[in-house]
């Protein structure tokens, strides 16, 4: 500058000087994680069973934790799936790693336009503020597949995930956007066609313009977004040869991978890899696992897995495989031809096949966790597994409660004990309405489904039992109670009351499920929780279905328009949408129809043969997975398996008290005593479960994980009621009224005014909590995850419901 130059500006002086020192003095912002793996050093990834599973399990099994964790997320999303992703941001942050949202739209991709685009980036917005990890997002992956609900619409597709994409960059901080088909080998898994799928062009589809839409088309570029809204390609490459044929545990080629990849280095210029990997320099996620069935026979699964593990290691830490960001190995078991094949795709399954896996893994180049800063993530409740108690402590705990159910067992020889004995003169017996007075506080609380104390008192608390099974059970037995003594000499009046309670019911169900679908139908009314149904991987889909979200009144749009559709009316009359709260009732109505010809034999001395023919009809149903009925209920209480319960509750209740003056004698005291302590020790079974549901819900550290899960899911299932849950159903309610029995009067005054009222009114209720979810899905504060927010919530549900039942609020409209 000359002398005679001008002096800069006050301003601008001012301006660089005030740059200087926001540099120098604020705070740096914190250190995003790096988006990109170094080359030849890619992550770890787990999709994990998210409703038996946890972040903190798989780091257990497998002695560190994944550096990547992948969950499905519905589209739309609901409240109550945001506090599922908020838990599992949470648990992936403790463990420090990357977080996967596979996006799995249960609309029609034309629906996923510019606003659904925008609702979606605000709530992951929402739920990933604080996260610190990076937020990989996989939009309707396998879209080139006909077996996704989404598949092989390509126009639809790419349009729909450039909305996606956007509205993600506008709200969220730099999140990945994966574009992830599955391999190509058998596309288009269909005979050739010159027809295009519903929703898909033919011209789009026919790549080489031969007219015919077939395998030499190609499986991958129609359905391509675009470089500009990609950030990461991917591709579901499993070890399965199975097709759409019989189950078969095969040991994988050599190279098999590989060539499901595509070449690699220079040369290769078509495949996968080559084409959407290395050419266009982004980032592979892969997203495998090998299929073994314990059903198939043949190689063990260390045998079929261990070949495959070698084959896709060998090819992440190779040179020729670089872009290979991530490798994320599916860690659940999915179920297959209605729940008759169980396939498990896990790595972990148990300590000898984790070991070896850790091995592996250990000696490959890929990069397990922790990744990022392993904290609690802020505004979430703590993944934490409640209180565990651990060695002498858990085991001097398990010991103290057996012994106080030998207490109970002796207390009641005392002299003071026995007055407390039940004695009312009353042919109605108040131990059955106290016991379904339980049974239907369980029922809410876990339909309601907030996060609170309560969950701790009914979540198998009492063993592996749930409220469901406890309501059919007892219902049984109300019916062989009231109706047993009339059928004798009244069949035919039998005959006409308990269809005249069927027709009843079914109408109830009815009305429920149009007055829900109506309510839905209000812009300001949030139904989601009623209207939809997330997987909890306890299903007839099995957990490798956790996660996904089905819409219970999909195709109902034109249900009162005019004139109706032809094909919704029977959907309706046969109960096959509704709320997933409420479609026990159809099985209730089916098993009130046939329950005069169990009465009839019962009534004739044929208590062996009614008892034989529900045995064999509940191993066929649990062997075969007969589905008999189109109705929803089959997909959660199949007929032919569920029926056993209430004909053992018909059969229980027809004798009650033949029964109870069998147990009463001196000689069978010790049986008794059995069945109290047995139950005692399966409820200690339950409490070693890995899963905790909430920060204060004690467990005991009894068995291993790998243990208590193989226990589990080999006789321990709801849906199909594995034989261990079924006896512990018989001990639970033998220990129950045995216990009633013994300590009525203090237990009457202590819970009977609560519990005798809901359960003389179980259906009532029933039928009202379904409308009280509803109201509670609507208050935002109940939203938010606040375990003593949801307890006082709680309290106040169940206090309504109480007050109603008390004050016999449409009790002249609603069964009870």
């Amino acid at each position: 500058m000359s002398v005679g130059s001008p002096r800069p500006p006050l301003p601008a002086a001012a301006a660089a000087l005030l740059t200087i020192l926001a540099l120098v003095l604020l705070p740096a912002a914190p250190a995003r994680a790096a988006e990109t793996p170094e080359p030849g050093a890619p992550y770890l990834g787990a999709v994990l069973d998210w409703g038996t599973d946890s972040a903190a399990g798989y780091a257990d099994r497998l002695g560190e934790p994944a550096a990547v964790y992948g969950r499905p997320v519905p589209l739309p999303m609901d409240d109550r799936e945001q506090g599922y992703l908020r838990h599992f941001l949470s648990q992936v942050a403790e463990q420090g790693g990357h977080a996967l949202l596979t996006v799995r739209p249960d609309i029609a991709l034309d629906r996923v336009d510019e606003a659904q685009a925008a609702v979606l980036a605000g709530q992951l917005a929402d739920v990933t503020r604080d996260f610190d990890g990076t937020v990989f997002v996989r939009f309707a992956p396998q879209m080139n597949a006909s077996w996704v609900p989404w598949g092989q619409q390509p126009e639809a597709y790419t349009q729909a995930f450039r909305a996606v994409a956007a509205a993600l960059d506008d709200r969220l901080e730099d999140p990945v956007l994966v574009w992830s088909p599955t391999v190509g080998t058998d596309y288009p898994f269909r005979a050739p066609t010159s027809s295009a799928p519903e929703g898909a062009d033919l011209a789009t589809l026919d790549t080489d313009g031969n007219g015919v839409w077939d395998r030499d088309d190609d499986a991958y570029g129609p359905y391509y977004p675009g470089d500009d809204v990609v950030d990461w390609v991917g591709l579901s490459a499993y070890h399965d040869e199975t097709g759409s044929g019989e189950a078969r545990n095969t040991v994988p080629d050599p190279d098999e991978f590989s060539t499901l990849l595509g070449g690699a280095g220079q040369g290769a210029s078509d495949g996968f890899y080559a084409v959407y990997a290395a050419a266009r320099d982004k980032p592979l996620m892969v997203e495998t696992g090998s299929f073994w069935s314990p059903e198939a026979g043949g190689p063990s699964a260390l045998e079929v897995k261990a070949p495959w593990w070698d084959q896709v290691l060998a090819a992440a830490s190779s040179e020729a495989y670089d872009r290979i960001g991530a490798v994320v190995w599916n860690e659940t078991v999915e179920e297959r031809a209605g729940g008759a094949v169980a396939v498990d795709w896990r790595s972990t399954a148990d300590p000898a096949l984790a070991d070896a896996f850790r091995e592996r893994v250990q000696a490959s180049s890929l990069v397990a966790g922790p990744v990022t800063e392993q904290a609690a993530l802020p505004g979430a409740a703590p993944s934490a597994p409640g209180i565990v108690l651990r060695g002498p402590v858990a085991w001097g705990a398990a010991a103290a409660v057996l012994g106080a159910g030998l207490l109970l067992c002796l207390l009641p020889r005392t002299r003071s004990v026995r007055a407390w004995r039940y004695a009312e003169p009353s042919s109605r017996d108040s131990r059955i309405d106290m016991l379904r007075g339980v049974a239907i506080v369980f029922v809410v609380v876990n339909h309601v489904g907030l996060t609170s104390l309560f969950q701790s008192l009914t979540q198998e608390a009492v063993g592996v039992v749930s409220g469901a099974e406890l309501f059919v059970l007892l219902s049984g037995a109300v019916l062989g109670m009231v109706y047993g003594p009339r059928v004798r000499g009244e069949l035919g009046e039998v005959v006409d009351r308990t269809t005249a309670r069927a027709w009843k019911l079914y109408v109830t169900a009815l009305v429920v499920v149009l007055l829900v679908y109506a309510l839905s139908r209000i812009p300001v009314l949030e139904s989601g929780a009623v209207t939809t149904f997330t997987d909890q991987g306890t299903g007839a889909a099995g957990a490798g279905a956790a996660g996904s979200t089905y819409d219970l009144y999909a195709g109902m749009d034109g249900l009162f328009a005019f004139p109706v559709q032809a094909h919704l009316i029977p959907a309706v009359l046969l109960l096959q949408v509704g709320p997933w709260q409420f479609n026990i009732m159809g099985l209730y109505v089916v098993l009130i129809l046939v329950s005069p010809l169990v009465l009839a034999a019962l009534a004739r001395g044929r208590a062996w043969l009614v008892l034989l023919i529900s045995a064999g009809l509940y191993a066929v149903g649990t062997v075969f997975r007969i589905r008999l009925l189109p109705s929803q209920f089959e997909d959660s209480f199949p007929l032919l398996v569920w029926q056993v319960l209430f004909v053992l509750g018909m059969v229980a209740g027809f004798y009650r008290r033949q029964l109870v003056g069998w147990f009463a004698d001196r000689r069978r005291r010790p049986l008794l005593v059995a069945c109290l302590l047995l139950a005692v020790a399966l409820a200690l079974f339950s409490w070693s479960g890995p899963y905790a549901s909430n920060s204060y819900d004690v467990r005991l550290d009894l068995l291993p994980e790998a243990v208590f899960r193989a226990v589990y899911d080999g006789y321990f299932g709801r849906t199909y009621l594995g034989i261990g849950r079924l006896v512990n159903v018989l001990l639970v309610v033998v220990a129950g009224y045995a216990l009633l029995s013994a300590y009525w009067a203090v237990l009457r005054r202590a819970l009977g005014w609560f519990l005798i009222p809901l359960g003389r009114a179980s259906l009532y209720v029933f039928v009202m909590h379904v409308f009280l979810i509803l109201a509670v899905t609507n208050i935002p504060v109940l939203r938010q995850g606040e375990l003593w927010v949801n307890t006082l919530a709680y309290v106040a549900v169940l206090g309504l419901l109480w007050v109603m039942v008390r004050t016999r609020f449409l009790f002249g409209i609603v069964p009870r």
